[in-house]
């Protein structure tokens, strides 16, 4: 399975320059907007705004920005007229990708994301031809730096994991969406730590590519990832 979502992409840069910041803080803050539309203010019945703020916090961002992104969302606060969108592409080496993000002009980010992928030889794909490839799951992040690999893994089958990916000594666990808190809350009863956790989409095959292809996906996601309105990007690339 292979995810490849703006809040890991991110994660590298939780002591990025105050520009990049600012970038992260803005994306943060379209995310708890959004599901504050969605579902309501109230954390303890509002999941998707529990785990928003709770990323929000481990990026530092400041109480204000919080405030007032839920403000915006109830409307307290006048906001832009955001909307969810999803893109179908294929990238460098045939690679399917699907781009999640949140914008207030549908057409522009479109049109933005169609360059960037002509950019780095990729292409938009049509409506249904690669959603198919991927499967909704709750992904849980954890380091594997103070617990070994093979412990972590048991510890994934304990705790009913569907499946569990390694790299980059991190270890993805796989759960069905509904078992997503769940799971979470037992891991964090066992002190495991979290890095992330998120409903994210599993590619149900990868793909291996060229180092040179792979060269040129990194690339392409960056650029994607630069975009003020994306969100998530998915791609059944092998990492």
């Amino acid at each position: 399975m292979s995810g490849h979502s703006h809040f890991k992409t991110v994660a590298a840069t939780k002591n990025a320059n105050d520009a990049k910041k600012g970038k992260i803080f803005s994306k943060m803050a379209r995310v708890i907007t959004i599901a504050v539309k969605d579902k309501g203010p109230d954390v303890a019945n509002n999941i998707q705004l529990k785990a928003a703020i709770e990323k929000a916090k481990e990026f530092n961002m400041p109480k204000e920005n919080i405030e007032r992104a839920i403000k915006k969302g109830t409307g307290e606060l006048a906001g832009e007229n955001l909307e969810e969108v999803s893109f179908e592409a294929f990238g460098p080496g045939g690679i399917a990708i699907i781009i999640e993000g949140i914008t207030d002009n549908k057409n522009r980010t479109l049109g933005e994301i169609k360059g960037i992928l002509g950019q780095y030889e990729g292409k938009m794909a049509g409506e249904g031809s690669v959603r198919w490839m991927f499967d909704k799951k709750g992904s849980i992040s954890i380091h594997c730096q103070d617990t070994p690999k093979e412990e972590l893994e048991m510890l994934a089958i304990e705790v009913g994991a569907t499946d569990f990916n390694h790299h980059d000594n991190m270890l993805d666990i796989y759960t069905k969406p509904e078992d997503l808190e769940k799971t979470k809350k037992i891991l964090e009863e066992k002190n495991i730590k979290i890095e992330s956790s998120s409903l994210d989409l599993a590619a149900k095959e990868e793909v291996v590519v060229s180092d040179k292809e792979k060269e040129r996906i990194q690339k392409l996601f960056e650029a994607l990832d630069e975009n003020d309105a994306i969100q998530n990007i998915y791609s059944n690339l092998k990492t």
